[in-house]
C-alpha cells in the first residue's frame, strides 16, 4: 500500500515539475510576444519585466528541482529569490503604468516610490546570498528542497504583501477610470488575473513545510492546482495586455496572440511533457537516455506545427472571424487576386516586344492620356520621346482629329486606345506608337488581324493600370487615415481625452485628394458622385436647394470655395489671380494644360504647382466651411 502511495506521489511531483517548467515557458514566450509587438507602450514595458521575474522564478525552480548536488540546489533557489524580490515592485511600477494609461499620469509621488522600491530591491540583492536573509537549506525533509526563513524574510513578506496591496488599489483606480464597456471588461479580467503571478510565485514552503511534510499528497496536489490556474492567469493577463499601445483591429490582436500561443508555450509544453515521460519511463527500465527521447521530440514538434498550420484558420474564423468573414476573407484574397505595378510593367513591355517583333517595326511606345496630359508609360530601347516630342505630340493631337482608329505622326503610326463607358460612348485611354512602319502601311490582313489583338491588350493594360492607380492611391490614402482612426481606437479605450490627439495634418491631406478628384470629374465621373465629400454637411444641406441631386450639390459647394479665392475686381491674368483661373480654367471650362499655361504666361511644370496649390486653398475653404456649418447647427 505504502509502495502504492509513493507511486502516485512520484507521479504528481512530476506532473508538478512538467507544469513549473510550463509556467516558465509561457512566461518567456509571453515576454518575448510583449518585447515583438508593443514595446513601446509602457504597460506593456512594465508587463514585461513581470514575464521576466517569472522566467527567473520558475526556471530556477525547475533547475533547482533537476539537482542532485546539495551546492546547485542552495544557488537555484537562491537565484528563485532575485524574481521574487523584483517582482513586488514590478507589479507597483506596472499598477502606475497601467493607471497613466488611463489619463491619470504619474505625479512625484508614484514616481519616487516606484523608484524606492526599485532601489530597495537591489540592496536585498546584497543580502540574498548571506546567511541573513535566507536560513538553512533543507534538503532530505519531503516534500521538497527548501530554505528556513528568517527574520529578514519575513520582513520581506509583509513588504511583499504591502506593494501588492498598493497595486492592487492602483488596479482598482484604473478599473474605476476605464471608458468603454470592452476595455472595462478587459481591465476587469486584468486586475483579476492579476492576483495570480505574485500569490503562485511566493515560495509558501517558507511557512508551511511541516504541513506539506505530512501531507505529502495534498500538498502536491495543491501545487498542481496552483500552477495550472497560474498558468491560466498569466494568458489572461497577456490577453489584456495586448490591447494596450497597437493600432490593430481587435480580431488582429487575438488572432496574433492565438497562434503565437499555439506555436510557442503550447507546443514547447507538450514536447516537454512527452519528453519527459518518455524518459521517466525509460528510468523505470534502466534506460532513461533512449532513442525514444529524441523521436518522440521531433515527432511531436512536426505533428503540432501541422495541425496549427492545417486547422488554425478554421480556429481562427470560428472565434473571431464569424461576425465579418466575407470581409476577412475579401481582404486575405485581395493579396492573391491583385496585380503590382511590377507585374503590369512585364506585361506591358512583352505586349511592346511583341509588336516590335511581329511588324519588325524599329520601336513601339505606350502613351497614356491623363487629367494632366500625356505620360509615357513604357517603350522599348531605342526610342527617344523627351518632354519636347511630348508637347509636339500633345499639340498634333489637338489640331488632329481623334475619331479615326490610327494616326500618323512623323514616321510612327498611333493607334487610339479606346475603352466603352455608359451610353456607348467611347472615351480615349491612350495610344500605342510604333515607329518606322508608315513606309509599308496598311499592313497586310495577317498582320492587321495580330496587331488588333495586340491593341486589345494594351487596351487592358490601360485600363488595368488605371484601376490599380486608382486602387493603390485609395490604399495609400487610407492608410494615414486609417491609421489615426486605428491609434484613437488604441489610446481611446482606456483614456477619453487621448481622442483628442491633432489629426490636422492626416485630415487636410485626405481633403486635398478628394478635391482633386472631385474637381477632375467636375462636369461628371465617379471622383465627383462617389466622392467621400459628399458626406460633408454643407453638401448635404445644399442638396435641399438641388432637388436631392447630390452631383448638383457638390458642384455648388465647389463652385461655391472657388468663388471665396476669387480676388475682387474685374478678372484680370495676373500673378494675385492666378489660383482662380487656374482653377476656372482648367475645371470649370475644361482646357488643355498647356492652352491654359500660355494664357496664363507660365510654364506648364509652373502650372502644376500653382495647381496643387489652389487645390488645397480650396481643402481648406472646405473645412472652414464645414466648421462654420456645424457651429450654426450646434448653437
Amino acid at each position: 500500500m505504502s509502495s502504492w502511495i509513493d507511486g502516485v506521489i512520484t507521479i504528481l511531483q512530476t506532473i508538478s515539475e512538467i507544469l513549473t517548467a510550463g509556467i516558465a515557458i509561457t512566461a518567456f514566450a509571453l515576454l518575448l510576444y510583449s518585447l515583438t509587438f508593443n514595446l513601446r507602450d509602457k504597460v506593456a514595458q512594465t508587463f514585461s519585466g513581470i514575464m521576466f521575474c517569472l522566467v527567473i522564478i520558475f526556471s530556477a525552480e525547475s533547475f533547482g528541482g533537476t539537482s542532485a548536488k546539495p551546492e546547485m540546489i542552495d544557488l537555484w533557489l537562491r537565484v528563485q529569490w532575485v524574481g521574487i524580490i523584483l517582482l513586488p515592485a514590478t507589479y507597483l511600477h506596472f499598477s502606475d503604468a497601467l493607471l497613466a494609461t488611463t489619463g491619470l499620469p504619474s505625479r512625484w509621488r508614484r514616481k519616487w516610490a516606484v523608484r524606492l522600491v526599485y532601489a530597495f530591491s537591489l540592496v536585498l540583492f546584497g543580502f540574498l546570498f548571506t546567511p541573513w536573509f535566507l536560513g538553512d537549506l533543507v534538503i532530505n525533509t519531503a516534500p521538497a528542497p527548501h530554505h528556513q526563513p528568517t527574520l529578514l524574510t519575513e520582513l520581506f513578506t509583509l513588504y511583499y504583501l504591502f506593494l501588492l496591496a498598493l497595486s492592487w488599489v492602483n488596479f482598482i483606480r484604473a478599473y474605476k477610470r476605464t471608458v468603454t464597456k470592452t476595455s472595462k471588461r478587459r481591465m476587469l479580467y486584468l486586475t483579476l488575473s492579476s492576483i495570480g503571478p505574485p500569490l503562485g510565485s511566493f515560495p509558501f514552503l517558507l511557512y508551511g513545510s511541516e504541513f506539506a511534510a505530512r501531507q505529502t499528497f495534498l500538498f502536491w496536489i495543491m501545487a498542481i492546482v496552483v500552477s495550472v490556474v497560474l498558468g491560466g492567469m498569466i494568458f489572461v493577463m497577456a490577453y489584456s495586455v495586448a490591447f494596450f499601445g497597437v493600432p490593430w483591429p481587435d480580431r488582429v490582436v487575438k488572432s496574433r496572440l492565438l497562434k503565437w500561443t499555439l506555436r510557442g508555450p503550447v507546443t514547447a509544453s507538450l514536447v516537454l511533457a512527452l519528453t519527459t515521460l518518455v524518459r521517466r519511463g525509460g528510468e523505470v527500465f534502466g534506460n532513461p537516455y533512449s532513442a525514444f527521447v529524441p523521436i518522440v521530440m521531433v515527432i511531436t514538434i512536426l505533428i503540432l506545427e501541422y495541425a496549427i498550420t492545417l486547422f488554425f484558420p478554421y480556429l481562427e474564423k470560428w472565434l473571431f472571424f464569424s461576425k465579418e468573414e466575407r470581409d476577412v476573407s475579401l481582404m486575405r484574397s485581395l493579396e492573391e487576386r491583385i496585380i503590382t505595378r511590377s507585374d503590369l510593367k512585364q506585361f506591358i513591355e512583352m505586349v511592346l516586344a511583341a509588336v516590335s517583333d511581329r511588324l519588325q517595326s524599329t520601336g513601339s511606345y505606350l502613351i497614356a492620356e491623363t487629367d494632366e496630359g500625356l505620360d509615357v508609360v513604357d517603350r522599348t530601347d531605342g526610342v527617344h520621346l523627351d518632354e519636347t516630342k511630348i508637347n509636339d505630340l500633345e499639340r498634333y493631337l489637338e489640331d488632329s482629329d481623334t475619331t479615326e482608329d490610327y494616326l500618323v505622326w512623323n514616321s510612327d503610326i498611333l493607334f487610339l486606345l479606346r475603352n466603352s463607358v455608359h451610353n456607348n460612348h467611347e472615351e480615349t485611354l491612350g495610344f500605342l506608337g510604333v515607329c518606322g512602319i508608315s513606309d509599308h502601311f496598311p499592313l497586310a490582313a495577317e498582320e492587321m488581324e495580330y496587331l488588333k489583338r495586340m491593341i486589345s491588350r494594351a487596351t487592358l493594360a490601360l485600363k488595368d493600370r488605371e484601376m490599380l492607380e486608382q486602387v493603390f492611391d485609395t490604399l495609400e490614402r487610407m492608410n494615414p487615415q486609417e491609421e489615426l482612426i486605428q491609434q484613437l481606437r488604441a489610446a481611446g479605450r482606456f483614456d477619453k481625452q487621448a481622442l483628442l490627439i491633432d489629426s490636422d495634418k492626416m485630415e487636410r491631406k485626405e481633403m486635398t485628394q478628394w478635391v482633386k478628384g472631385a474637381l477632375t470629374h467636375y462636369w461628371g465621373g465617379p471622383k465627383l458622385t462617389e466622392s467621400p465629400l459628399m458626406k460633408l454637411r454643407i453638401v448635404q444641406k445644399a442638396m435641399e436647394d438641388h432637388e436631392g441631386n447630390p452631383a448638383n450639390a457638390l458642384r455648388s459647394v465647389l463652385k461655391t470655395a472657388i468663388e471665396q479665392i476669387r480676388p475682387e475686381g474685374e478678372r484680370r491674368y495676373t500673378s494675385e489671380w492666378i489660383l482662380y483661373n487656374i482653377l476656372d480654367l482648367k475645371f470649370m471650362e475644361g482646357k488643355k494644360v498647356r492652352e491654359i499655361a500660355i494664357k496664363l504666361s507660365v510654364s506648364e511644370a509652373d502650372l502644376y504647382r500653382k495647381q496643387r496649390v489652389a487645390i488645397e486653398a480650396i481643402a481648406d475653404k472646405l473645412v472652414q466651411m464645414e466648421m462654420i456649418s456645424t457651429e450654426s447647427m450646434t448653437n
